[in-house]
């Protein structure tokens, strides 16, 4: 018992040190975290914008994502959620950033967890059992290191007791980046960019694919028509990122 005391304590006086040699800030607001705070501020946490999508299976962003979905054939309604709303002047937007540019695995792990959480809650999403995260094209996932979809999808699926299928959909091609594009010029430029790459031996019943953040929806969509095309209306094929535009 004194040992596990003592050995708490040690580490408790480390954690100290560390924090007072490389402070530890809140992702949202860039203060200094306090003793027990991980990524976050207590009143970041508190105050952060969620959507509540998940306790709606029809939401704002679900109705927009199905009518993109132009093909005339029956299929099952697309649920969407997200966790946040996304603003780019907010300090919530660099939940993604740090995820995205600066490989801050503890954030997205967190924030996919948190997401992971409402998703396994809502009766519309307990039943998925394989989860999608939206691919990079292999020079730029070669660049990067790694692809920030996939670190908030393991986090989604492990709350959801589903699987996760990383080679599901691949990038046929090199995309420019979404940031500066118009929506017109968003839908373009994924227009034709995915297809599907390892197809599963068991088909899917309930399909999550995930992203980072949502703002036209094109490349969810984009996303959606692939594997709708693949598996047909007999799978249910839905979306969750992080972050969406409010509206």
């Amino acid at each position: 018992m004194e040992n596990t005391i003592g050995q708490f304590t040690f580490m408790g006086a480390l954690r100290a040190l560390a924090d007072l040699m490389l402070p530890r800030v809140c992702v949202a607001c860039g203060c200094r975290l306090e003793s027990g705070e991980q990524d976050i501020c207590s009143d970041c946490l508190e105050d952060i914008p969620l959507t509540y999508y998940w306790l709606r299976s029809r939401n704002p962003m679900a109705d927009s994502l199905n009518s993109r979905i132009t093909d005339e054939s029956f299929r099952p309604y697309s649920y969407a959620a997200a966790l946040f709303f996304y603003r780019r002047e907010s300090g919530y937007s660099n939940i993604t950033k740090a995820l995205k540019y600066g490989g801050n695995f503890s954030v997205g792990r967190r924030f996919g967890s948190m997401l992971g959480k409402y998703l396994a809650g809502a009766e519309h999403f307990s039943d998925v059992d394989t989860v999608v995260p939206v691919p990079l094209h292999w020079t730029r996932r070669f660049k990067r290191g790694y692809n920030q979809a996939e670190v908030i999808a393991g986090s989604i699926a492990k709350e959801l007791g589903a699987g996760v299928s990383a080679d599901l959909l691949v990038r046929r091609h090199r995309t420019a980046t979404q940031t500066h594009l118009d929506k017109a010029g968003k839908i373009s430029n994924v227009s034709g960019a995915f297809a599907t790459g390892k197809i599963p031996s068991k088909k899917p019943s309930h399909i999550l694919v995930v992203d980072d953040v949502c703002t036209t929806g094109a490349t969810l969509a984009e996303c959606h028509k692939v594997l709708s095309e693949e598996f047909g209306p007999e799978v249910r094929i839905s979306v969750a990122s992080l972050g969406c535009l409010e509206g």
